[in-house]
């Protein structure tokens, strides 16, 4: 039988979200009602019989542990196998992970003591559904070394990608991270399949290499395909996205209101695992009309809930509207508020008669480049005071008080953060 080892690249910082990721990984950004992001790639694994997993954490790596904690909810609480932490030591090659090889690199003894033949790389902050043995079996049968996963996007948007050219084998010829004039739409997923002493040899080369930036996109894979080892691409053509914006991240939730979501979380063949705090049913008043929407358990809706995705614990109170809006975890919106076209991070208390995502949209005033549409963002553990109103593409930061606010008026485009 084959030995597979996957390695989950969970360090990821995510600045292009904001406010979501400044005081947690990416991996661990609640998505979908009651998931967070890495739970998608731990379910690919075990739905794949692939229960050997190591995590690479760095970037504020507590909540993300113990999301994870010893794998229960994955099944990969296991005596042989099963779910291993890793994250840098002291007593590693260089300390810090310098980047996406190198992290693999000082992870070699735990990898060798598997004695894996492959290693499937994987990130753990996108979202997809994606059934491992297709692409190890494609690896196999072309007779690679090396194997990623892809598929075509739109030009506008291939040079955020790694890019790559390929013949009429689906052999790579040629590969570009994110080239800023790209000559193809065939874009990498972030999804490796490696013979693990194949690999190796080339970690330990890119580590002896002091001009390298250590990165598997910048470098590793890059060597390879110039000294022309057997690195072929696999195309993916179900559901993936990558959802480091604020906007694909906002999407990406709504596209699960569909009818029929691109992503299906109720298919009983492929399901996705977490861990969450048990919670009685959701609770709909009298008074409550839910359209085209995902509420979760534990969840009080007195008010109206419009093509949204509102997450366990959320309180919403009578004559409130949230439309086309993401509510996470233990939200407390109160009496005739109007929430459209935001995201409201955990645990926010919002007062009544709140006005969000209101007027017409402007330039951030705050970071152009992280908050650029119309989407409002309001902060984990924020309160936000009654009679407020708050316009689009508005930052509000985390943890900001009553007292933080100057004006009963933030106009769009505007920014308040909290003064401790």
């Amino acid at each position: 039988m084959r030995q597979v080892l996957a390695l989950i690249l969970a360090g990821g910082h995510g600045k292009r979200l904001g406010v979501l990721t400044e005081k947690i990984a990416k991996p661990a950004v609640p998505f979908g009602g009651k998931y967070r992001l890495i739970d998608f790639t731990l379910s690919n694994c075990v739905n794949s019989g692939i229960y050997q997993v190591g995590v690479l954490t760095q970037y504020r790596p507590h909540l993300l542990n113990n999301h994870i904690n010893i794998g229960r909810p994955w099944d990969l609480d296991r005596k042989k196998g099963g779910i291993t932490i890793l994250p840098p030591y002291l007593g590693g090659v260089s300390g810090w992970y310098k980047g996406t090889a190198n992290a693999v690199y000082q992870n070699i003894e735990y990898v060798d003591s598997a004695n894996p033949d492959f290693v499937l790389i994987l990130s753990g902050d996108h979202v997809y559904a994606m059934d491992y043995n297709d692409i190890i079996d494609f690896h196999i049968l072309k007779g690679a070394e090396g194997t990623i996963a892809c598929m075509e996007v739109p030009i506008e948007e291939a040079s955020r990608f790694g890019i790559m050219i390929t013949d009429l084998e689906a052999k790579i010829i040629d590969f570009e991270e994110k080239p800023a004039k790209p000559r193809s739409n065939l874009a990498s997923l972030g999804i490796y399949v490696f013979n693990w002493n194949f690999l190796k040899e080339y970690l330990m080369k890119d580590e002896n290499d002091g001009s390298s930036t250590h990165d598997f996109g910048h470098d590793v894979i890059p060597r390879m395909i110039d000294e022309g080892r057997r690195i072929y691409a696999y195309r993916f053509s179900g559901y993936w996205r990558d959802v480091g914006t604020i906007r694909s991240y906002w999407e990406s939730n709504l596209e699960l209101t569909r009818p029929i979501p691109p992503l299906n979380l109720y298919d009983r063949h492929w399901r996705f695992y977490t861990q969450t705090e048990e919670m009685p049913p959701a609770y709909c008043a009298p008074t409550s009309k839910i359209v085209n929407s995902i509420v979760s358990e534990g969840c009080e809706i007195h008010g109206t809930v419009e093509n949204s995705v509102i997450f366990q614990g959320v309180r919403i109170g009578e004559n409130t509207v949230v439309r086309n809006s993401v509510v996470m975890t233990s939200t407390n919106i109160g009496r005739d508020c109007l929430i459209s076209e935001s995201v409201i991070a955990e645990r926010v208390n919002i007062g009544d008669q709140v006005m969000i995502g209101q007027g017409e949209p402007a330039p951030s005033e705050l970071d152009k480049e992280v908050y650029n549409d119309q989407i409002t963002v309001v902060g984990m553990y924020s309160r936000i005071p009654s009679g407020l109103s708050i316009g689009k593409n508005c930052v509000i930061g985390i943890g900001v008080s009553e007292r933080d606010f100057t004006s009963n008026v933030l106009h769009s485009g505007g920014y308040v953060l909290s003064r401790e």
